[in-house]
């Protein structure tokens, strides 16, 4: 099956996001009758439509904090209405969402972790660094405070904080200072001014080797706007423990901060806790998940011709094979 992007957004790693989760779909039947397949990070519907697609009795609960994200998924899939539910919602209630729809477990899952193409190829979104807009970067643009507030308003340790753990910035403490600095003059409101700091605070020899200089900054920024990580950190559990036998979670993580939560979790989850040195699981001590994938898988040289933004994806899956 052919996966377009005439909607402006080519899903990453379908086809075997499709593979890994073909048989957790289909094992009462071929067209998926009875599975509930779960998509944590709805987005442009993308993922959501093959899995629709393929399996003509599958339903789907999809969450998206992205109020604007929703409504143009909401319209490409409306011929499956009748087998899609879809929650304003962050990834980390899917507990609540399933509850609320009287579903006690799912079939499979998948989150696609991070920024969709479509926002990042929204100006007005302000979380692109290449073009002058305002300083949002709210996922959901109805919550919470934006990078604005958080460069006018944080103290220096804690934006330098921020910078340095979210996004890996060597020169956080710099960039913090010269942004004290600068907002004492004047709050920054659009990318374009921070761009500009980031260019002169950053040293033209790291400048020159270590891509643009406002990718880990802008990272960071829309990490901590969006507790990013804290989410993470909580959805993960949910969805695990959202499986039904058989069942399987697939994430597929863009940076080393998401896949390192991701791969904890799975170790944890996969790993008998019985102590080292005995012959066998103690009662209680085995574990209810197995992996499903070797490690971190990626994108393939087809995949990245195809689709160049799936370039950093690590793509995990585990398999639930018992219950407590």
């Amino acid at each position: 099956m052919t996966i377009s992007g005439e909607h402006g957004h080519v899903p990453v790693m379908a086809h075997r996001m499709l593979e890994l989760v073909t048989p957790s779909l289909t094992r009462r039947s071929t067209d998926g009758a009875g599975a509930v397949f779960v998509d944590g990070t709805l987005g442009a519907g993308g993922h959501t439509e093959l899995i629709l697609q393929t399996f003509p009795a599958v339903h789907v609960v999809a969450l998206d904090r992205d109020a604007s994200a929703i409504e143009g998924a909401r319209e490409r899939l409306s011929r499956f209405a009748d087998r899609l539910t879809i929650a304003h919602r962050r990834y980390d209630a899917v507990d609540e969402v399933l509850a609320e729809e009287g579903i006690d477990a799912v079939d499979a899952a998948l989150y696609d972790l991070g920024v969709s193409s479509m926002q990042l190829d929204r100006p007005d979104r302000g979380f692109a660094y290449a073009v002058d807009a305002p300083l949002d970067m709210r996922m959901d643009t109805t919550d919470g405070p934006t990078a604005a507030d958080v460069l006018n308003t944080y103290e220096h340790g804690d934006l330098a904080r921020v910078l340095s753990t979210y996004g890996e910035e060597r020169f956080a403490g710099k960039i913090a200072s010269a942004v004290l600095r600068e907002r004492a003059v004047e709050p920054f409101t659009t990318s374009g001014r921070l761009v500009e700091l980031l260019y002169r605070v950053i040293p033209a020899a790291t400048r020159r080797t270590g891509g643009h200089p406002a990718k880990r900054t802008f990272q960071a920024l829309r990490i901590e706007v969006n507790r990013e990580l804290e989410s993470l950190e909580s959805a993960v559990p949910r969805a695990l423990d959202a499986l039904g036998v058989g069942g399987r979670l697939v994430v597929m993580s863009y940076q080393s901060l998401e896949d390192r939560i991701v791969k904890r979790e799975f170790a944890q989850r996969t790993t008998s806790s019985t102590p080292p040195g005995l012959p066998f699981d103690l009662p209680g001590t085995a574990p209810l998940f197995t992996a499903v994938t070797r490690g971190a898988e990626r994108a393939d040289a087809e995949e990245l011709e195809r689709n160049p933004r799936s370039a950093p994806v690590r793509l995990r899956a585990v398999e639930r094979i018992a219950t407590p």
